[in-house]
Order: C-alpha cells, then sequence, then structure tokens
C-alpha cells in the first residue's frame, strides 16, 4: 500500500504521519514540500510515486482571515483538492479529502445528515464546499470527511488557547449558543486508516461524503468547563478562570460561525464501523496540550 498525505505538519496530518509511517510506503508531505496550488507540482509528485490512496490534510484553515484572503482560500481549498483528485484519478488512486462543518448554513435544530442542503456563510464555508464538489467531480473513488472542533496536542485548537488563558485570566467570557462535537485529531487519523484498511482489501466500497466528529455535542461554553475541570483534575493548572457564558452576538467575529455543528455520523458507522471520537475521554491527556 502506497499512500501519499498532503499537509502532514496540520493537527491531522501530523498524527496520520505518525501512524502510518511504519505501516505503509508513504510519502508525507509538508505545505512547503508540496504546495497543492501548483498543478504542474501535484502531477508529477503523484506521477511518480504512483500512490494507491491520496489523503488530502491541506487546508486553509484560518476562517476569519480567510474573509480578506478570498482568492488564498480558494486556491488551497477548492483548486488543490481539484489538481490532486484529477491526477489521483490519472494513476487508478483512491482519494481521502477532510472537509467541515463550515458548509452548512448552521440553522438546522436537529444533527445534520450528509444529504442536508448546504449552505456555507463566509469565504471558509464556500471555499471547503467547492473542494467538495471538485474532488467528487473529479475522482470516483473519493470519500470526503467533514468533521468539526478539531484539537489535538499538535498545532494551534480550542484546547491549548483555554489552557493558555486559563494560565493568565482570572475570567473568560466563552460563546454559549454554538454546538458542535469536539473531534480528536488522533481520532480523525484513526477514522481514515480503517477506511484506507477497506480500500486496501479490495471491498466493496460507497464512495461518496461521510460524516466524523466527536460526541457528546456541546457548546463552546461546556467545552471550556470540561477542559478546566479536567486541567484542575490532572494538576495541569493550579486554579481555573470563572467562566461567564455569552451570546455569538456578544463576541462578533469577521466571518459568521455556524450555530449548529452537529454532525451526524451513522453513515460512516454503518459503512465502515467506525464511531464517533470521544473527546472527553481525550482530555485525560490534558497534560499533553500545555504550551510553553
Amino acid at each position: 500500500m502506497k499512500i501519499l498525505v498532503t499537509g502532514c505538519n496540520g493537527q491531522v496530518g501530523f498524527l496520520l504521519t505518525k501512524a502510518l509511517k511504519d505501516k505503509v510506503e508513504l510519502l508525507a508531505l509538508t505545505r512547503q514540500e508540496l504546495d497543492i496550488t501548483n498543478e504542474a507540482l501535484v502531477n508529477k509528485t503523484i506521477n511518480d510515486f504512483k500512490p494507491n490512496v491520496v489523503i488530502n490534510a491541506a487546508a486553509y484553515t484560518a476562517v476569519d482571515k480567510a474573509e480578506n484572503e478570498e482568492e488564498l482560500a480558494f486556491a488551497i481549498n477548492s483548486n488543490g483538492p481539484e489538481y490532486l483528485a484529477k491526477a489521483a484519478s490519472k494513476v487508478n488512486a483512491s482519494i481521502i479529502h477532510i472537509s467541515t462543518d463550515y458548509v452548512f448554513e448552521g440553522n438546522k435544530s436537529g444533527q445534520y445528515l450528509e444529504t442536508d442542503p448546504v449552505n456555507p456563510q463566509g469565504v471558509y464555508g464556500k471555499s471547503k464546499l467547492a473542494g467538495e464538489v471538485a474532488v467528487s467531480k473529479n475522482c470516483r473513488k473519493h470519500i470526503i470527511l467533514r468533521t468539526a472542533w478539531i484539537f489535538g496536542e499538535h498545532g494551534n485548537n480550542f484546547v491549548k488557547t483555554m489552557l493558555k488563558l486559563g494560565k493568565e485570566r482570572d475570567t473568560l467570557s466563552i460563546v454559549s449558543d454554538q454546538f458542535g462535537g469536539p473531534t480528536y485529531a488522533g481520532d480523525i487519523a484513526k477514522a481514515i486508516i480503517e477506511i484506507v484498511n477497506k480500500i486496501d482489501t479490495c471491498e466493496e466500497i460507497q464512495w461518496g461524503v461521510y460524516h466524523y466528529s466527536g460526541i457528546p455535542h456541546v457548546s463552546w461554553y461546556e467545552f471550556a468547563e470540561n477542559i478546566f475541570a479536567k486541567a484542575q483534575q490532572k494538576e495541569v493548572l493550579k486554579n481555573t478562570p470563572k467562566l461567564t457564558a455569552i451570546s455569538t452576538e456578544e463576541f462578533p467575529t469577521p466571518a459568521k460561525r455556524p450555530k449548529n455543528s452537529k454532525l451526524n455520523c451513522q453513515a460512516i458507522e454503518k459503512e465502515f464501523g467506525i464511531m464517533p471520537s470521544n473527546w472527553k475521554e481525550e482530555l485525560n491527556n490534558i497534560n499533553n496540550y500545555m504550551t510553553t
């Protein structure tokens, strides 16, 4: 099995590379080593290596900055996946592409299904949706994995931000009316490897879009409560800040966030036997999230 991983220094890419490095013939490339917006370089890399599976973990993820960097966001999140999908198809490879809850408007009352209408509200979500369309159009053997609220030991994320602010401040205001499933990056990596294993066994696969995120669904406020409770229990922080619940309107940002990011993950469980991420269990490793 030959696997190409793009964006191998991102939150998911880093842990994916770590998990795969001794198990397959792996070509894991950073943004500097493979600029996916360079079509000629993408073609050469994939044609030379001839992977069985391309895993695209590269993305433009600066949600607020994207509002002023639309061209760059679309180049990385739409054009790049298109080039990868086309090149993968030419060598008869499968492609696994990571997408996001931001493709949805976020006003549904229940959990989002893969078949629900998409309506991204900002540049980031629009660029990621364009990437989904490009991948599905240009490589028949594709898995698009929508996920949400990613956190992990490597890279920047909400858990690390909370711990950093928890050391610096006595009080914190946290948005309490946006809901989703925090998702451990290492569990996303495991889910992708499960999909790769099924591809490798040449079993019949239902290609397409799948949702994968964590349970239970919580607000950012509730997630922060859990982070600080665990940080105190594990003696990562001596004292934890007093938390105040605020509304989305009280914390304005350049990009609009979906208020409902709850993803229904039954399809991926049915097709691949993959269970949702248990983010509460991962918080037991909170000492690995402290940054200097």
